[in-house]
């Protein structure tokens, strides 16, 4: 039988964080690495989600690495098709490609206690590795509600962020389940060519408008010749979320001035008294993600949309009916539901040292030290894992810290020497969390009055890092080993090939 392939690093994934991992381990000197990724390409969200008007709500010059700054952002918020061409674009520059295994993806990865390492099982084959960044991140896989009879529905039905390009949504009459930030994107995009848009929200975002532009030639000429002007509006931007910290995370009364902001923005094109009611969220803004948009309100306004203040509960062959009752027949039906975030489905694929998966050791609520590690799953750190979320600016920033914490674990796993491992002890991952959900009780997204995507199943924040980036970026400069334990070989093993491992302080 062949010998299985055994890498130094196995990264999973190959949208931001992966090939940000991808990046850093080869500036740190390590080669023997691979990228796993399940698709054909690399891009992960921004390949995914193509469906109409699909932009970003961060910046173009803050939603991207600063180690691979990109004068020539068309846009001040830039698109899918942009942000895509980005990825593929650092992906040739680093020459990261013959390192990329696409078409394979993960389904089982199992901690070798024998041999220190993970044993991996792809969809294209197996091998092992030593160490391994999972970086599939937490809006990967769709979630579509179980809706009672929606199996029998004989139209066309999709999630937003698996869009059906082939199917023409001209003259149809569509219904548009949720109101999230892809929705509000979706809906002015495809308002004008359907015959008659039904859109059933449970809960009306807040929405701001968006202030996009095109960025003139001149300014991305001054850009590419003087880079520093390029850093420096990156600094500015930076800086202004970094000051709306304190609001979201210890003054959220301070945010009564941005609701009434938002909803002068509301009144501008909402003028139906009804319709604005139903608009108008009873809930702390900020408490979910404040969105972005000047046309989804226009949208609505306009006579061939419907909005019902309510979820989908039902569906009847070719009529969609909500909690209130209310019914309308429909051609196709197009989830904005989100994803699975709290439960992300890596979980049930990784199994520990103790031959539990991450989704059992996961099951009273995820929570990761540092938001990488897990405790007993050792030489195991996941990128945008447990509270690393932000609720108001750029998650390239906290990738790039979570890369500095990943290369310092390679380096650590280096000064120790042969065959080693680290696994976070389960103290300082509990010492850890609770720092965390402490400083998440004083928070807008905990005492709002909302229930968002934020929360898991009982309610507690595991998503959401109630802190500026510059705190986190402090909290994962470097790896304290005095939080991990350190796993050798058995003094049995190294000298008579056995099967246990030591554990040392």
């Amino acid at each position: 039988m062949a010998e299985r392939e055994h890498v130094r690093v196995a990264v999973v994934g190959s949208g931001f964080g992966g090939l940000g991992a991808a990046v850093r381990l080869r500036r740190e000197g390590v080669t023997d690495f691979v990228v796993l990724e399940r698709a054909d390409s690399v891009g992960g969200t921004w390949r995914d989600n193509s469906y109409p008007g699909c932009a970003c709500d961060v910046p173009s010059h803050l939603y991207s690495f600063s180690f691979a700054p990109h004068p020539d952002w068309p846009r001040t918020f830039s698109g899918q098709e942009h942000i895509r061409a980005y990825l593929e674009h650092v992906t040739d520059v680093f020459r990261l490609r013959p390192h990329i295994r696409f078409d394979s993806e993960v389904k089982r990865m199992t901690w070798n206690g024998e041999r220190l390492c993970w044993d991996i099982e792809t969809s294209s084959g197996n091998l092992s590795a030593d160490f391994v960044v999972s970086a599939t991140g937490p809006l990967s896989d769709p979630k579509i509600p179980e809706i009672p009879g929606l199996e029998t529905f004989p139209g066309k039905v999709f999630h937003s962020a698996r869009w059906d390009h082939d199917y023409d949504l001209r003259g149809k009459r569509v219904a548009m389940v949720g109101t999230g930030a892809s929705a509000i994107q979706i809906v002015p995009a495809v308002q004008p060519e359907v015959e008659r848009l039904t859109l059933f929200q449970r809960t009306p975002p807040w929405i701001m408008p968006r202030m996009d532009r095109a960025i003139s030639g001149v300014e991305r000429s001054v850009h590419r010749a003087l880079p520093f002007t390029a850093q420096l509006r990156r600094g500015l931007l930076w800086g202004i979320r970094e000051l709306q910290v304190q609001a979201f995370t210890k003054h959220p009364n301070e945010l009564g001035l941005v609701e009434r902001l938002a909803k002068r923005n509301m009144g501008r094109s909402i003028k139906d008294p009804a319709l604005r009611a139903k608009l108008t969220p009873d809930y702390r803004i900020g408490c979910k993600r404040i969105l972005l948009s000047s046309e989804y309100y226009p949208a609505l306004a306009r006579p061939n949309v419907d909005v019902v203040a309510s979820g989908l509960s039902e569906v009847r062959g070719s009529t969609v009916v909500a909690a209130d009752g209310s019914e309308a027949e429909v051609d196709a039906i197009i989830f904005g539901t989100g994803f699975h975030v709290t439960d992300m489905p890596i979980a049930d694929r990784v199994v520990g040292a103790d031959g539990k998966t991450l989704a059992e050791a996961w099951k009273g609520g995820m929570e990761a030290l540092r938001g990488a590690s897990a405790a007993g799953f050792p030489n195991w750190m996941t990128i945008i894992g447990p509270n690393t979320g932000l609720g108001n600016s750029s998650m390239i920033l906290m990738i790039e810290s979570q890369l500095n914490y990943m290369a310092d674990f390679v380096r650590q796993l280096g000064v120790l020497g042969g065959r080693v491992a680290l696994d976070a002890r389960p103290g300082a991952v509990d010492a850890w969390n609770r720092r965390v959900q402490e400083r998440m009780k004083r928070t807008v997204w905990n005492t709002g009055g909302c229930t968002s995507w934020y929360l898991d199943a009982s309610g507690r924040n595991t998503t959401i890092w109630p802190g500026t980036t510059a705190e986190f970026r402090r909290a994962t400069r470097r790896v304290d080993l005095a939080e991990y334990a350190v796993v050798r070989p058995s003094v049995t093993e190294r000298e008579e090939t056995g099967e246990s491992a030591e554990v040392t302080a």
